[in-house]
């Protein structure tokens, strides 16, 4: 390196889309979409992390058809009128010096559920009663998440076939809508990680069984994507690198799953883990502390030779460049901390103190700031006179 940056502030390059930096803002679900359209609030929500310096924007999970989306009040990427309303963001977010990506995915036997702070189980009267639809889940097997959940459908032949066909079709009309990186959701107990642990995939035929089947539908919704979207554009796949449950996805599964991910041409791995469970979208089993999930991310990267990106309470700016200087991942995702810090990725350069004049921050904002941070010196110099 001859750069004296951070590596959190160097540029990398997948393909021929440049990320400006290394801090990537995790897909979190919202829930405040209406018939699968984002609105006002996903521009202003998405919008304050590009301006917050973030190189790269991943909005939530957005539903590849309309029985797909996890709740009511998720996004999709399944009708014009949806990729109209995301054009706004995405321009917005590249005005900002930021790359727009997407996640898109299936909710699977957790499809039709409330939003989190009506309950978080399926869809309930009092949820009916306000306008919210109920509809049958699917899954790889007709066994439910847990006791008073929905039954899903075991996906048949069509089924496997339309959703295939529906992750692609999302995929290019996540093109049209202006994102220059897609990520496929096999993670969180969702479809695609529902076909990849045992826990929840008892089929029998040659969508199950082994490893490399319960591998099969996943890997092939893998290749459906990369068919359609643009070679010179980054493909990323986000996995539960574990189950955390006795029995369930490990680790050395996902490592097999990353080689078989990197031979269909996918560029990044981003590696969360849990959520085969009622207990939380993601990670609620395992015990947690900072960087938990990175030894994953570090696993994956070195024994397949792909591109990680590691996640998981990695709140300090310290520790997320230490983690890329020790080489244990290539990308920082930043979640729960950016909602408490939008401007997170802006106050790491300062904490750097690679940025002294605000030349990082949007314009309108830098040379108030500049004034105000001169202003601020004089003062306290004039304190220790």
């Amino acid at each position: 390196m001859t750069s004296t940056l951070p590596l959190l502030f160097e540029p990398l390059t997948i393909a021929s889309v440049t990320l400006p930096n290394r801090i990537v803002i995790s897909p979190m679900d919202q829930y405040s979409a209406v018939d699968g359209i984002p609105g006002t609030y996903h521009l202003v929500h998405y919008g304050k992390f590009a301006m917050g310096g973030a190189g790269t924007v991943i909005v939530e999970a957005t539903g590849i058809s309309e029985e797909g989306r996890i709740t009511n009040g998720c996004p999709g990427l399944y009708n014009a009128d949806q990729v109209a309303a995301f054009r706004p963001i995405t321009d917005f977010i590249k005005q900002q010096r930021s790359v727009p990506a997407v996640q898109i995915g299936h909710g699977g036997r957790k499809a039709s559920t409330q939003r989190p702070w009506e309950g978080g189980g399926p869809v309930g009267a009092a949820e009916i009663a306000k306008g919210d639809r109920l509809w049958k889940p699917l899954g790889p097997s007709e066994n439910a998440l847990a006791e008073g959940w929905l039954l899903p459908k075991m996906m048949d032949d069509a089924d496997l076939k339309k959703t295939r066909q529906d992750f692609a079709d999302a995929a290019e009309r996540a093109l049209e809508a202006g994102f220059e990186v897609v990520e496929i959701h096999m993670a969180h107990g969702y479809l695609l990680q529902s076909f990849l642990s045992p826990l929840s995939n008892k089929r029998n035929d040659s969508y199950g069984g082994d490893r490399q089947g319960r591998m099969r539908f996943p890997l092939e919704v893998a290749e459906a994507v990369r068919a359609v979207w643009p070679k010179d554009k980054p493909l990323f796949v986000r996995i539960s690198s574990v189950d955390g449950i006795d029995g369930g996805w490990e680790i050395d599964d996902s490592v097999a799953l990353a080689h078989e991910l990197k031979a269909r041409g996918v560029d990044v791995i981003d590696c969360s883990s849990g959520g085969n469970s009622p207990k939380g979208a993601t990670n609620a089993n395992l015990t947690r502390g900072p960087g938990f999930q990175v030894p994953f991310a570090e696993r994956i990267k070195h024994e397949v030779g792909i591109k990680t990106m590691a996640v998981g309470l990695i709140r300090e700016p310290d520790f997320a460049e230490q983690i890329l200087q020790d080489g244990r991942a290539d990308l920082i995702a930043i979640g729960r901390q950016a909602l408490v810090d939008p401007f997170w990725a802006l106050h790491a350069a300062q904490h750097f103190d690679i940025d002294p004049d605000f030349e990082k921050w949007p314009h309108q904002y830098a040379w108030w700031l500049e004034k105000w941070d001169k202003g601020l010196r004089r003062a306290r110099e004039q304190a220790a006179e």
